[in-house]
């Protein structure tokens, strides 16, 4: 299960003219270049930078990314919300950390006390168990499940909860470089529309 860089998401930019981060879609009052709104413009230098995660990209726009399939050969997804949190606790190698691969956050995540106030290049934290880097901070991610309060009801087999629930509303995981340690905890659930963008967004896809 990997997190995705701007250099791997615009690889995809490029082949497809489509999908692109809001910061960069031509027209948008975000653009960094002519936009007329600077809530991007305030990352920085480092929202460019090909080695930081991608954001200000959607969920629809994740779910797009799943062209890799197309051009690996192998087959990508979002992951369930269940698939990301077992990945994120270290699977069957977990040792219960509070957080991905840590009971101290500064060890494994970028988040509101470290970051400075912008993203950092993926992989430079501890990895997890399963040598997982960045489930904890950095950006948040995308899950495929509907947006649920609570597990009640949920499948049992670690598959996408999908077809009960709001289906334009998306489970999102992990904290990011703008929040505290709550946020960032393996637990740590949030949710948002499937057509928004944000700059503490991010995703990362499974292989199965």
């Amino acid at each position: 299960m990997a997190g995705f860089s701007l250099g791997a998401y615009m690889a995809f930019v490029d082949n497809t003219h489509s999908h692109y981060p809001e910061w960069l879609e031509e027209g948008n009052e975000y653009n960094i270049e002519t936009g007329t709104n600077d809530y991007y413009k305030n990352l920085g230098a480092a929202i460019t930078h090909d080695d930081h995660p991608i954001v200000g990209i959607s969920w629809n726009d994740a779910v797009a990314y799943q062209w890799l399939s197309r051009l690996s050969g192998k087959d990508y997804r979002l992951p369930s919300e269940a698939e990301w949190e077992y990945a994120a606790r270290g699977g069957h190698k977990s040792l219960g950390f509070r957080y991905a691969g840590s009971n101290k956050l500064k060890e494994v995540g970028w988040y509101s006390l470290n970051s400075h106030g912008e993203t950092k290049p993926v992989g430079l934290k501890l990895s997890n168990e399963l040598g997982l880097y960045d489930m904890s901070g950095n950006v948040r991610e995308w899950c495929a499940d509907h947006w649920h309060d609570n597990y009640g009801g949920a499948p049992n087999d670690g598959r996408a909860w999908v077809g009960v629930g709001d289906s334009a509303v998306r489970v999102v995981r992990g904290g990011s470089w703008l929040n505290f340690h709550s946020s960032c905890r393996a637990s740590d659930r949030y949710w948002l529309g499937t057509d928004n963008w944000n700059s503490i967004f991010g995703f990362r896809l499974a292989r199965y």
